[in-house]
């Protein structure tokens, strides 16, 4: 399992993913689940990826040999739209899991599924985010729901609801990006560092900004200690029950 998301705000994208590929008492692996895809002044595209590891790879080495075809019918830079390139994943996703489906089914490891998120923008056109399903089909982001997630997303979902809306600045989704994927880590041991963040600006169609953190970086463990303060300090604050004020007036 994996954890993933992708926030559009008005100023921008934000992409966070973790980096656990398989998880035991005593086999613990990665991988990166974010790829960057940019044409400077042409078009951005950022690629997450979660579910079968080997149907996300094949799905990443047929978009990149076919960028390296200059007769291929269709790839990354091809589209007219970034909804054209979601359907293009899609497509790579569903003949990858056909051909592999017989033999999945007597592998007891699972199916073959994979989902992706990909988000970017083309030169004279919004910035978009889209999730790929393993059937294929895709939807995009809503004002009302300005995120998307694949993966275990039940851990760092309570924050995004509370904090991202089209407004946020584009620095404050990538922090709640981070909280939201520390949050997964710290709850699911199938999720784990380290984290990669991506921040794309609107209509700056360059290469985004990039950090990668692990336990150790002095940011991840400010951010886990700012956190767990602040929770602490707004959980001491919450409303007192009626029998605690009545004693507190007793004494």
């Amino acid at each position: 399992m994996t954890y993933c998301l992708a926030i559009s705000v008005n100023k921008g994208l934000v992409f966070a993913s973790d980096s656990r590929t398989n998880a035991g008492v005593d086999y613990v692996t990665t991988y990166s689940k974010m790829s960057t895809f940019v044409w400077p002044d042409e078009r951005i595209c950022v690629v997450l990826t979660a579910g079968n590891l080997a149907t996300s790879q094949a799905v990443l080495n047929n978009i990149r040999t076919d960028l390296e075809k200059p007769n291929s019918k269709m790839n990354l830079r091809k589209g007219p739209h970034l909804y054209e390139v979601a359907h293009y994943i899609g497509q790579l996703s569903q003949k990858e899991q056909r051909q592999h489906a017989d033999a999945m089914k007597k592998s007891a490891n699972g199916g073959a599924e994979a989902s992706f998120i990909l988000g970017g923008q083309i030169a004279g056109q919004p910035s978009e985010i889209f999730l790929i399903y393993p059937q294929g089909n895709y939807i995009s982001a809503s004002p009302e729901t300005p995120y998307l997630q694949i993966g275990e997303n039940k851990y760092g979902k309570p924050i995004l609801d509370r904090i991202i809306t089209p407004t946020t600045s584009i620095e404050d989704a990538a922090r709640c990006a981070l909280v939201s994927v520390e949050s997964t880590i710290r709850s699911n041991i199938s999720v784990g560092p380290p984290i990669e963040l991506a921040m794309h600006t609107s209509d700056t169609i360059q290469e985004p900004n990039r950090l990668k953190l692990t336990l150790n970086s002095p940011m991840y463990k400010s951010m886990q200690k700012q956190w767990n303060e602040g929770m602490r300090r707004a959980c001491a604050r919450l409303p007192r029950f009626e029998w605690e004020n009545a004693q507190v007036k007793s004494d």
